[in-house]
């Protein structure tokens, strides 16, 4: 499994410089809020996935004065080889380097380094759009499954290419038919992807929050999509006029949503705030647990603050699926150092502590 033995960090939000070696199990960084221990894994995760675990402009991550930032990891891969990645953005573009070698295509990297990353903005996917858990099935398709983000990403443009055409004030009614047709296929693969996680993660959830929450209420969720009714190019059909009143496309698989459900009821509206953040933790360690069966090793796992609004029975139980399951390389962090410590001891002898001060790094014993 890919194991991070060293990154270094450049003018990434807070951190101005940094050269930091990780043990390959558990790495805890400790700090009070504001100071960078986020950024880290941020900037973790950029190195991933070529872009931020949150829904923000590249830019957004430049170091205040500066005008981009840089990233490098080395890796231990899953061959017992190490490779260096390094990753430049800045205002004109990215661009992605393996062991000298630049990448060309950002998608080809896509999948290289598993990752997971469960942050206190997870509770956006209660709370927010769909729009939000649509991020979070891309973000774990596109990992295991290539052919997925393609279909994503030819399914994306071509609906921006249909909905310039519907603003017309006289549509190209031939046009249209060509782009609904290209645009079936797409549909189709990204609709049976997503349905086949919905599935893959129910019971996977179900059981992990009931560890966590040491049972009592039961927890699911299901796809909520508008391909369920028949193919995209018959939801075209009969959606033709309405989509010509509105001037842009209102069916289709740019409008699916994840229903999660607790006890039967939506869970944004019936569960407490411990029971919301329980079902989150629960949902990214099932989404944890079907990219390591996909890929036959543990992906990264970052948890950021993730023992915030949990009460300690609950983070017992937490720590207990950590200890007893085949986990990979794990960064934590908290504002609590001695927490996290007494938590981590228990678990194993081979972690790193780290110190965070201003988006400065230390390493203690």
């Amino acid at each position: 499994m890919p194991s991070l033995k060293k990154i270094v960090v450049q003018d990434f939000r807070n951190i101005e410089f940094q050269d930091l070696s990780f043990s390959p199990n558990v790495n805890c960084i400790s700090g009070n809020n504001g100071e960078g221990k986020t950024n880290l894994l941020d900037a973790i995760y950029y190195l991933s996935m070529t872009k931020s675990a949150f829904p923000a402009p590249d830019r957004y991550n430049f170091r205040y004065g500066t005008a981009g930032f840089t990233l490098g990891g080395v890796y231990a891969m899953e061959n017992g080889l190490e490779s260096r990645f390094s990753l430049k953005v800045a205002d004109e573009g990215k661009k992605l380097v393996r062991d000298d070698k630049p990448i060309s295509r950002m998608a080809e990297h896509i999948g290289t380094l598993p990752v997971v990353m469960v942050s206190p903005g997870d509770g956006a996917l209660v709370s927010e759009s769909g729009e939000e858990r649509r991020r979070l099935s891309n973000a774990i398709l596109s990992q295991m499954d290539p052919e997925y983000l393609s279909a994503v990403q030819s399914y994306t443009k071509l609906l921006a290419q249909r909905n310039r055409l519907l603003k017309d004030i006289q549509p190209d009614f031939g046009l249209l038919e060509v782009i609904d047709g290209r645009m079936a296929g797409p549909a189709a693969y990204i609709f049976d992807s997503r349905k086949r996680l919905a599935e893959d993660l129910r019971p996977v959830v179900s059981e992990y929050y009931r560890l966590i929450s040491g049972g009592g209420e039961s927890v699911s969720l299901e796809l909520k999509s508008d391909l369920s009714a028949g193919s995209l190019t018959e939801i075209f059909a009969s959606h033709r006029d309405r989509d010509l009143a509105l001037r842009y496309t209102s069916a289709g698989v740019q409008r699916d949503d994840f229903i999660f459900t607790m006890d039967g009821h939506p869970i944004r509206r019936g569960g407490s705030q411990g029971q919301q953040k329980s079902f989150l933790v629960a949902l990214k360690f099932a989404q944890y647990e079907i990219m390591k069966r996909s890929y036959g090793f543990a992906p990264m796992l970052l948890l950021d603050d993730v023992f915030d609004k949990l009460d300690m029975g609950r983070i017992s139980n937490l720590i207990g699926m950590v200890a007893g399951s085949d986990f990979g390389q794990i960064f934590i962090t908290d504002t609590d150092k001695n927490r996290l410590s007494s938590v981590v001891d228990r678990i194993t002898e081979d972690r790193a502590y780290f110190d965070t001060v201003s988006g400065t790094f230390t390493r203690v014993e």
